[in-house]
Parts: C-alpha cells; structure tokens; sequence
C-alpha cells in the first residue's frame, strides 16, 4: 500500500487487466489508496490498524475472481500469496497438515483459515494453481521459499526472481532499506535512535543501507559479516566490525537485513 505499488496497480488495469490490490503485511502504511488511486470499486485489501488475522482472512478474496478462478499473475512482495495457494494446495491433498501442532501463531492462523475454506471448497486452490501462470517475487525470503519449493518438486508454477534483478537489488536494496530501516524503528519504538548501539548482521546492499540509515541519526554502528569479501569494508567507511559474538551484550537494536528488526537488549541478543 505505497505510492510505488500503486503505479504499477494502476498500469496494469490501464491494459486491461482485472486487478486485486493487498498489503505485504499488517503495516500499511496508509488509511486510503495513495495517488495514483485505482478506479472507484476497485478490491483494495488492507486497511490501517488491521491485525494479524486480518490480513490473512483479506487474503483469499485477493485469489477470487470472477467464476471461481484464481488470478493468472501475481506480483508477490514477502511470498505470502505464493505461501497461502501452496499450503491450501497441499491441505487438499493432505488435510491432515493443518492439524499438526505449531509454536508459530501466524501459521496458526493460516491453517485454520485454510481449514474454513477447505470445508467451503475442497477443491478451491487447485483451481486457483491451475489459472496461476507465474508469479514475480521481490524478497530476499520470498525467494528463498520459492527455491525450497522447487528443490522439493513441489512448486506448481513459475516464478522470477525480481529479488535479484541488478535494478532491484542496488537500488531498492540499498535505498530502500535506507528508508524503511528507520520508518520501521521508529514506528515499533518512537525512541530516539541517536546515542544507541545498533548492530547490523551483514553487509551485502541491504547492510550497507541499513548502516548508512542508522549512522545518519547517530547511532554507533557496529557491522558484523562472515562473507570474506563483505568482511572488509565496513572499516573502509570508518564502521566498526568486531567479532560477531562481541557486540551483541551491547546492542540496544539488532539488525539482520535479511530479517527482522528487532529492538533488543543484551538478553535477547544472546539468545
């Protein structure tokens, strides 16, 4: 739900297409579609405030489109679509799946979700695979799913890897996260983020953002990285590397760009 998203949502049905518009998480980050808006009574699944549940019940209503049938593209961000059609598809084969016990509330959630929609339909994603004609992903986990899936045989259909697209990766990577660092930080904690220790873990384009975004609001900055070529460079712009072990008792913010940001303190980080 950004002003990015919205161009290409607005080309899109521009050209003819019949299009569904969803967040990639809770966050939305605004009330209303952004300019460019889409037409009037265009599907627009997320609204602010809306909880975990939320979102995955909007889901399947992104899948749903006129005879039963299933989009034909998608554009994924996080592989959370991608995620949902595969687990649904798998739930038919082997019902079984969506009663087996887990810690992760989230798969909690899409299980029953999934559970409610196998009663109504027992044949629903299916269907839904069978319209699918490919899906772009622009995640780093995303696509690291996708590869698990088609290591395993058990991706049903193709997929671009936008994650590592030189136009995405050394802009978006290092740009973006330069941004979205801090807009995340500030939103989980409203602290001031000058005078803490933050530890970013890795320094590939996402890490090299990420610490560039964290030293402009003067936070120390501490670069942990284990790639022999990454390892390097953080002194080659005045940044700190120690030992990867050695920062965390002293982080007040861990950073993991392929991750999560997590506000932290020494216990947390230990673990």
């Amino acid at each position: 739900m950004t002003i990015e998203t919205a161009v290409p949502h607005r080309d899109a049905q521009t050209l003819g297409a019949d299009v569904r518009w969803a967040s990639r998480n809770i966050f939305p980050p605004r009330i209303t579609p952004p300019p460019p808006s889409p037409p009037p009574g265009t599907p627009v699944l997320a609204w602010k405030g809306e909880s975990l549940e939320d979102y995955w019940r909007a889901h399947p209503s992104g899948a749903q489109f006129s005879g039963g049938k299933g989009p034909q593209l998608i554009v994924d961000d996080g592989g959370d679509a991608t995620l949902l059609i595969h687990r649904g598809y798998q739930a038919e084969e082997n019902p079984a799946i969506l009663e087996e016990p887990t810690d992760s509330r989230e798969l909690a959630i899409i299980n029953a979700l999934l559970a409610r929609e196998l009663a109504r339909d027992p044949r629903r994603w299916h269907k839904v695979a069978r319209e699918v004609k490919g899906v772009s992903e622009e995640t780093t986990t995303g696509v690291h799913r996708l590869y698990q899936m088609l290591e395993a045989g058990t991706l049903l259909f193709p997929a671009i890897n936008v994650n590592d697209s030189v136009t995405k990766s050394k802009f978006d990577n290092l740009y973006g996260c330069r941004e979205s660092l801090a807009d995340g930080i500030k939103r989980a904690t409203g602290v001031m983020v000058a005078g803490k220790v933050v530890v970013v873990c890795g320094y590939g384009d996402v890490g090299k953002g990420c610490a560039q975004s964290m030293r402009g609001f003067g936070a120390r900055v501490l670069i942990t990285e284990i790639d022999p070529i990454c390892a390097p460079r953080p002194p080659w712009k005045a940044l700190k590397s120690p030992r990867s072990r050695t920062p965390c008792p002293r982080a007040t913010s861990l950073s993991p760009p392929r991750g999560i940001v997590t506000s932290s303190r020494s216990s947390t980080c230990s673990k």
